[in-house]
C-alpha cells in the first residue's frame, strides 16, 4: 500500500501517543495487535501511517525532529514504544492564535508556555508546508478552546486539499457551513471530539443505555473528570470549557431514553492534579429508580492512561479518512464520526454507529 502521509497540529501528549502507537505496532503482527479495533482497514494496517508535517508553537519543539518533539517537556505520557527512528520531518512554527491560554504563559518551569521565537506562519505558509509535504490528512491536537487557530487551520485545509480529522470540541463538522465548505471542496471531514477507547463518555455512554434497556428511570447524573497533564492544566480557564462540556454531555444525553433536565446532569472536567500527569482518573455517579418506584445508584470510578486511550481511535480515523480520499467522497463522514466521535453532526447510539462503520468499510 502507498503510505498515508498526516500532518499534525501540536505535538503534544496525545501526538506523541499516536506516533509511538505507529512504530509500536509496526513491529506487532494481527495475532498480538493488542488494543485495536481493527488491524486492517481495506489493506491498510497502522505502520501505512507515515507523518509528513508537524506544527507546534513552543521553542522547545519547533525546529527539532517530529520524533524527537514529542518526548520534550511538557509532554508527560508514557514512553512505550522504544527505539523511535528519525521522521526526517521537522516541527514548523504554528500560528498562535488563541491556542495557549494566558495563565499558561506564566507557570511553573515545567509547563511555562515556552514561546519559539520563530515567525508566525501565514495562511499562505501553511498550505505550501501542507502541499509541498504530501500531506493528505491533517490531525487537530489543539488544546481545549482554540476556535480560532481551528477555524484558521481548517481553512488551509479547504485550501490545501488535504482532509481534516478534527480531535478536539470546536465544531467544525458539526457546524453547517463549515461541512458545505468541505463538501464543496470533495474533501472529507471526521469530527468532532474525539472519542476515546475506554473513556469515561463511551463507558458512561455504555451504562446509560444499559439502564435503559432495563427499565431503570435515571434521576441524576454526574461524570467529573482530573488529570495532570497540559490539556487539564488548560482547562482550568474555565473559559475554554464550553464546547467541551456540550460534547461530553451531548453525548451521553443522546443515549438516554428520557432526557433529564440540565440541573440533573453534569459532565465535564473538574480539576487539574499536577502529579497525575497524563492519567486521567473520572468519577461517574448515576441516581435512577427501579422495580416498584425503588431508588438505586451506581459509583464508577475509572484511571487510565489519558493519551494513549485516545490513540487507536485516531488510527482508525487516518484509515478510514484514507478510504474516502481513495473513493473520492468528500464533505463530513458520518459514520466514522458517529463512533469515534463525541459530537458528531447526527448522533446514534454505539451499537448502529458500529454497523454504519461496517457498511462504511465494506461500501455500501
Amino acid at each position: 500500500m502507498q503510505p498515508i502521509k498526516i500532518g499534525i497540529i501540536g505535538t503534544g501528549n496525545c501526538a506523541s501517543s499516536l506516533l509511538q502507537g505507529i512504530e509500536y505496532y509496526r513491529h506487532k503482527s494481527k495475532e498480538d495487535s493488542i488494543g485495536l479495533l481493527y488491524w486492517e482497514i481495506n489493506g491498510y494496517q497502522p505502520s501505512d501511517i507515515v507523518v509528513s508535517a508537524a506544527f507546534d508553537i513552543d521553542q522547545r519543539k519547533v525546529g527539532k525532529d517530529v520524533h524527537d518533539a514529542i518526548f520534550q517537556p511538557p509532554n508527560c505520557t508514557l514512553k512505550f514504544a522504544e527505539n523511535m527512528p528519525s521522521a526526517n520531518v521537522t516541527v514548523s512554527m504554528g500560528a498562535i492564535l488563541d491556542g495557549c491560554a494566558d495563565h499558561m504563559k506564566n507557570y511553573d518551569e515545567q509547563y511555562t508556555f515556552m514561546p519559539s521565537d520563530q515567525p508566525e506562519p501565514d495562511k499562505n505558509k501553511v498550505i505550501e508546508i501542507l502541499k509541498s509535504s504530501g500531506t493528505e490528512i491533517l490531525l487537530n491536537y489543539l488544546p481545549v478552546g482554540s476556535e480560532k487557530a481551528t477555524r484558521f487551520y481548517a481553512d488551509c485545509a479547504v485550501e490545501a486539499g488535504v482532509a481534516l480529522i478534527n480531535n478536539i470540541p470546536v465544531f467544525i463538522a458539526g457546524d453547517p457551513e463549515w461541512a458545505k465548505k468541505f463538501k464543496k471542496a470533495k474533501i472529507p471531514i471526521i469530527g468532532d471530539d474525539i472519542k476515546s477507547q475506554m473513556g469515561a463518555t463511551i463507558i458512561h455512554r455504555s451504562l446509560v443505555n444499559l439502564f435503559a434497556r432495563r427499565g431503570v428511570k435515571i434521576d441524576r447524573t454526574y461524570q467529573l473528570n482530573t488529570g495532570g497533564n497540559t490539556d487539564f492544566l488548560n482547562m482550568k480557564d474555565t473559559t475554554r470549557l464550553l464546547s467541551k462540556k456540550q460534547s461530553k454531555t451531548e453525548a451521553v444525553k443522546a443515549v438516554m431514553r428520557e432526557t433529564t433536565d440540565d440541573r440533573n446532569i453534569h459532565i465535564g472536567p473538574s480539576d487539574y492534579v499536577p502529579w497525575l500527569n497524563d492519567n486521567k482518573v473520572a468519577f461517574i455517579r448515576m441516581e435512577g429508580r427501579i422495580f416498584g418506584n425503588v431508588p438505586m445508584n451506581l459509583e464508577l470510578r475509572l484511571s487510565v492512561e489519558d493519551s494513549p486511550n485516545s490513540a487507536g481511535a485516531a488510527i482508525d480515523c487516518i484509515r478510514l479518512c484514507k478510504l474516502a480520499l481513495d473513493r473520492d467522497l468528500g464533505g463530513v463522514l458520518e459514520a466514522p464520526s458517529a463512533l469515534y466521535c463525541k459530537r458528531p453532526p447526527v448522533q446514534y447510539t454505539d451499537d448502529v454507529a458500529f454497523s454504519m462503520i461496517a457498511e462504511f468499510i465494506s461500501g455500501d
